[in-house]
């Protein structure tokens, strides 16, 4: 062994220990590497920083804009709310159906580019579920590397695998040939992850009681004992409304009822608005409103209106556009001692007062002429634009607590059919092969910026640095145990402990050495040096190649065990604040039964 390599593999070791320690960012142990393999000399200082210019980490700066714009559009909660009515809001099944999304998704396209999509997905479902994000990232980012391995295009190393099969020539794989093993291995790790695997991710009780502490829109509603007193109202034709602002209707003062938003059918589309003090009635309208008083049938009667139901659904409808929060008056505002008429609290905040609480006991009835006090709160409803407008100061009132749909409000909802067709284009691009992926990605980034679905200034923050710091740093040791011959070396010593013995055996080393090279350098370099060896050493035995080179492939995307063993494990180490060890805790028992499963199965589809 020359200096050279030992050199490579006592930096390698050291950034091992450090990653497994804890004790430093992981980003900065990897900048550390970079360091080491240039100082040293083993790389020239271009090839050391070569890593910040490559494809893979251009690729995923370019899908976190992707993802930013699925999440500022909406895309993501309505992902999110249609896992949800599969799965509930059961931690087992969510991880369950996660898996199975994000990997059949990785099937055809960039196991890494899926992954992106559903970070915020998942991020929403563990929101809306009471759970801490880590309790769905890693099982997530597990299904996407185990669904590059249901067809063959889902991965590299597939491609590659195959095609040393045409250079031999020897029948390719099949498309689907992956499929069935692919298949029974989703459902391994599945179980694992249900019985085993979620039992060993990180707790984060801290966050997950800060989750559940929040109060929702429906809570707030509950506080101020209007949930039970929401209408909708749909003007007639012939309504003596049409044409006046809800001002001139004078509704509270008459009839006790607060309209907060309406929703007004179009030529295409429905749309939900806020009802301001100079907003027109129009014929049709269907009005969200607070029946305080009891008033709605007189209401209905007089001003010529049907009642409507306030179903889940239409609750959700209302929501999307339109938020509460409540808000505290202060002991020298302006609003005290006068009426909600007076003081003109509509037309100077744009916000409708829904209910009044007073020494925390709701007030009922018709409160429009009631003055207002010190210490009185306010259930306030408004649009999303106007409840964030809140955050500033004010002196009239402090806002006690916003809802927590104020996170999860997309107000680039309106562009989420342009967001999904440049998300379509990507997906179509990298599935054909049109472009590049890295061009692929980084186009449909520029578009989401171009189309307004994701703010300019939103472009840097949606990127987790972090991640791109760590695989960048750490893309230089492939090039320096290639460079050396470390991986020569790792091979040869492997082959020559195994090479004569079972085919079983073989594998066996095969599969270890495969999925332990991926763990430091790309699943896609690691095949491209593993395959030729174990075609070689098919022919030596005189069996069948394609079970060799067929774990060969799957054993390169079984990486689990680190976070930089993947693009994939790496995008979700931020996001869910994962420590380097609860990749090895959760991962490497996986790892091992994949094995298992390949062993046992592989032979079966692909005898020797």
């Amino acid at each position: 062994m020359s200096g050279e390599i030992l050199y490579v593999f006592i930096v390698l070791a050291a950034a091992i220990g450090l990653f497994i320690s804890d004790k430093l960012r992981l980003d900065l142990v990897a900048i550390l590497v970079i360091l080491a393999l240039s100082l040293g000399g083993v790389l020239s200082p271009s090839e050391a920083v070569a890593g910040f210019g490559a494809p893979v980490v251009l690729l995923i700066a370019a899908l976190f804009i992707v993802g930013e714009g699925l999440f500022y559009t909406g895309i993501a909660f309505t992902l999110g709310d249609q896992i949800v009515k599969l799965a509930g809001n059961r931690e087992a099944g969510l991880i369950v159906v996660l898996m199975l999304a994000v990997g059949g998704l990785s099937a055809f396209m960039s196991s890494t580019g899926a992954v992106a999509i559903f970070i915020p997905v998942a991020v929403r479902l563990a929101t809306k579920s009471g759970l801490a994000p880590n309790r769905l990232l890693m099982p997530m980012a597990t299904g996407a590397l185990i669904g590059g391995m249901l067809t063959l295009i889902g991965t590299p190393p597939n491609l590659i695998a195959s095609q040393q099969l045409v250079k031999a020539g020897l029948a390719p794989f099949s498309f689907f040939g992956f499929t069935p093993i692919g298949l029974i291995i989703m459902a391994t790790a599945a179980g694992y992850m249900l019985l085993v695997g979620r039992h060993m991710l990180p707790a984060s009780l801290g966050e997950d009681n800060q989750r559940r502490d929040r109060r929702t829109l429906s809570d707030l509603a509950a506080a101020y004992g209007i949930e039970g007193h929401m209408v909708r109202l749909r003007l007639q034709a012939d309504s003596p409304m049409v044409g006046q602002t809800v001002v001139q209707a004078g509704l509270r003062t008459r009839y006790g009822i607060t309209v907060f938003g309406l929703e007004r059918h179009g030529r295409l589309r429905s749309h939900v608005m806020t009802v301001l003090s100079d907003t027109l009635f129009e014929a049709g309208d269907i009005l969200f409103a607070v029946d305080s008083a009891q008033e709605a049938a007189l209401f209905a009667e007089e001003q010529r209106a049907d009642i409507l139901t306030f179903e889940a659904d239409k609750y959700s409808v209302a929501a999307r556009d339109l938020g509460l929060a409540d808000v505290l008056l202060l002991p020298h505002g302006g609003l005290l001692g006068q009426t909600l008429t007076q003081n003109r609290f509509r037309q100077t905040y744009d916000l409708s007062v829904l209910a009044i609480a007073r020494k925390g006991v709701p007030l009922t009835g018709n409160f429009a002429n009631e003055p207002l006090a010190f210490g009185d709160a306010l259930l306030v409803g408004g649009s999303w634009a106007q409840i964030r407008a809140l955050r500033g100061q004010n002196s009239d009132f402090a806002v006690l607590s916003f809802p927590e749909e104020l996170e999860e409000n997309a107000p680039g909802h309106d562009r989420a059919w342009l967001a999904m067709l440049v998300v379509a284009l990507m997906l179509g691009l990298m599935a054909f092969k049109v472009v590049p992926t890295v061009m692929a990605a980084i186009l449909a980034s520029v578009l989401m910026v171009l189309a307004g679905c994701v703010k300019p200034s939103r472009i840097y923050r949606s990127i987790n640095w972090q991640s791109l710091v760590l695989i960048a740093g750490m893309l230089p040791m492939a090039k320096a145990l290639e460079k050396t011959g470390g991986l020569n070396l790792m091979v040869e010593t492997m082959m020559g402990l195994v090479g004569d013995g079972s085919p079983m055996l073989v594998m066996a080393a095969l599969f270890v050495l495969t999925s332990g090279l991926s763990q430091v350098i790309s699943n896609t370099a690691t095949t491209v040096l593993v395959v030729p060896v174990a075609f070689g050493l098919a022919q030596l035995m005189g069996v069948q190649p394609q079970p060799f080179l067929m774990t060969v492939a799957l054993s390169a995307s079984s990486a689990f065990a680190t976070p930089v063993a993947s693009p994939v494990n790496t995008l979700v180490l931020g996001p869910g604040q994962y420590r380097f060890a609860d990749f090895v805790k959760v991962g490497l028992p996986l790892q091992v039964l994949v094995m298992v499963v390949t062993l046992a199965v592989v032979p079966v589809f692909f005898p020797f």
